[in-house]
């Protein structure tokens, strides 16, 4: 007996399957890539994190704004603001003594995506 979930007649269409297949199969990398950068808003302080740049707009932020903002040490959101940049999702630039970080075109989309609202420009 067949789930909720899966057909109860295997009904390949076999041209648009199969085309679909192969051009997974050429964009390997590229999805292992997307799946790896999606990861980093995988943590609610780095997606909390990544919403408070995209509410600054076009102001960058320093480690001690975003640790006041998210209530948070800043040795915590040092660490996590390393690992979106890991992730290719935040900037940085040096300014001084200061680091002042912002979300980057990539990291805007995907973040956009993932809170399912329009992030600000």
């Amino acid at each position: 007996m067949a789930s909720a979930d899966q057909c109860d007649l295997l009904c390949l269409d076999l041209e648009v399957a199969e085309a679909i297949r192969t051009r997974a199969a050429q964009r390997g990398d590229e999805m292992r890539i997307a799946a790896e950068r999606a990861r980093g808003f995988g943590d609610p302080t780095r997606l909390a994190l990544a919403a408070a740049l995209a509410e600054a707009e076009a102001e960058a932020l320093c480690v001690c704004d975003l640790a006041w903002i998210s209530s948070r040490s800043q040795n915590l959101v040092s660490h996590h603001l390393r690992a979106l940049r890991g992730h290719g999702l935040v900037e940085s630039r040096r300014v001084g003594k200061m680091v002042m970080y912002s979300l980057t075109e990539s990291g805007r989309s995907l973040l956009a995506a993932v809170l399912d609202s329009q992030v600000t420009a």
